[in-house]
């Protein structure tokens, strides 16, 4: 893999990759609808709005892989995520098949499955339980990769991402907490491997507590260095001092799972 794009640069997981992914592969482009605040003479940027079929045909022209983290990453107004995460993705799909990038790597979320209870462990095989506008872009986006990697032959890994930091900041990170270095891994599994056709990993560390069977992502060699359990002490320290969610407490994606809820009304 010689030449790769990354979108979302912008972002608090893109400006982290920026310095993490140096050097890996001969040629890195990057791109967001914003200019980075930090970007370095060295690399290479493009802006681009996702939205824009013609501009995403550009920002892919001469890629070989594709990973590919932007649009709008929390809970937002329909047109938003229309426009953002789902015309934007699609478009990104699109765009790589016209062009002839070989590999796709998409950023899902745990928000695809987020209406899971917290007390059922789940593979990569269930049904989507979206919690949010958000969520079902995500699910849309994981549909779209399937679609391009059976019908037209992209390879594509799609990573439902848990909490990407440096540590799990309270109880519910304590289950889905992805270190940095463990995320490369995952987009370098997806970039690299010669067995993926189309995938679908968690984006979780070597976590104790974890919700989700990630056996998928281990079969394909991945081994996670982070530890939730070292930071359990101060994760569960700081969930103390927060107040109780009913609705978001049962569910895996928490505070996503409560905005708006009102289920339990409708009798």
């Amino acid at each position: 893999m010689k030449s790769v794009l990354v979108t979302g640069a912008a972002g608090g997981i893109g400006t982290r990759l920026r310095a993490l992914l140096k050097g890996v592969y001969p040629h890195i482009r990057w791109s967001d609808i914003k200019r980075p605040d930090d970007l370095a003479p060295d690399e290479e940027f493009v802006q681009a709005d996702l939205a824009d079929y013609a501009a995403v045909e550009k920002l892919v022209d001469g890629i070989e892989g594709v990973v590919h983290l932007g649009g709008y990453s929390i809970e937002g107004p329909w047109e938003t995520i229309l426009n953002a995460n789902i015309i934007g993705c699609y478009n990104m799909f699109e765009a790589a098949y016209r062009k002839g990038v070989k590999r796709v790597v998409f950023a899902t979320s745990n928000h695809a499955v987020g209406f899971y209870p917290r007390s059922q462990k789940i593979g990569v095989d269930v049904t989507v339980r979206p919690d949010s506008r958000y969520g079902i872009s995500k699910a849309f986006g994981e549909a779209v990769g399937a679609f391009y990697a059976d019908k037209h032959g992209l390879r594509v890994t799609c990573i439902r991402i848990g909490n990407f930091g440096d540590k799990p900041i309270d109880q519910r990170r304590l289950a889905i907490w992805l270190k940095p270095d463990d995320m490369v891994q995952l987009l370098r599994i997806g970039l690299e491997h010669p067995d993926i056709h189309f995938e679908i990993f968690y984006g979780a560390s070597d976590n104790a507590a974890a919700w989700w069977d990630n056996s998928d992502a281990r079969r394909f060699g991945y081994k996670p260095s982070g530890k939730a359990e070292d930071f359990r002490a101060e994760a569960m320290a700081a969930q103390a001092k927060l107040p109780a969610d009913p609705v978001g407490d049962r569910f895996q994606g928490g505070a996503f799972c409560s905005a708006e809820y009102d289920a339990d009304k409708r009798g």
